[in-house]
């Protein structure tokens, strides 16, 4: 992994990132975060939204693994299928490219409780975004321009 990641960034803290586990040259990543009761309704079961997450950023990074910092993971489609609840404490979401391509590719992901248990799974069709393209149109759009 040649990127450096600050796990104290607000996005990473609120997503309750844990740490990063792996990220493969070949497309592959491991992420492990801590669900939070304040991320759960209906007595402990974590929001749909956290978890499809979760599984999104392990595919995202897989695919910042791949490619390196000349480009932004930009989802284009996300699928997910829930088969068991998942619970507050230690989660890992697991991300790797099923298919490879020029600018768009097709990744594969789960989410798995400690014991192995698969919680969800997901699949994506991802652009792969000039990133300097993407941070030029970020500040044209925040300076109002």
């Amino acid at each position: 992994m040649t990127q450096a990641f600050d796990l104290q960034d607000p996005l990473y803290k609120m997503m309750g990132l844990a740490r990063i586990v792996e990220m493969s040259a070949e497309g592959r990543a491991t992420l492990e975060y801590h669900a939070r009761e304040e991320m759960c309704h209906s007595g402990g079961v974590v929001q749909g939204g956290f978890i499809s997450g979760w599984i999104d950023a392990a595919m995202a990074h897989a695919a910042m693994a791949r490619h390196g910092e000349a480009i932004v993971p930009m989802s284009l489609e996300l699928k997910v299928s829930f088969f068991a609840p998942a619970r507050p404490g230690l989660v890992i979401a697991e991300g790797w490219v099923e298919r490879k391509g020029r600018r768009t590719e097709f990744y594969e992901g789960h989410l798995l409780a400690p014991d192995g248990t698969v919680l969800a799974k997901a699949t994506s069709t991802i652009l792969m975004a000039d990133a300097k393209k993407v941070q030029d149109a970020s500040k044209a759009a925040l300076s109002g321009a």
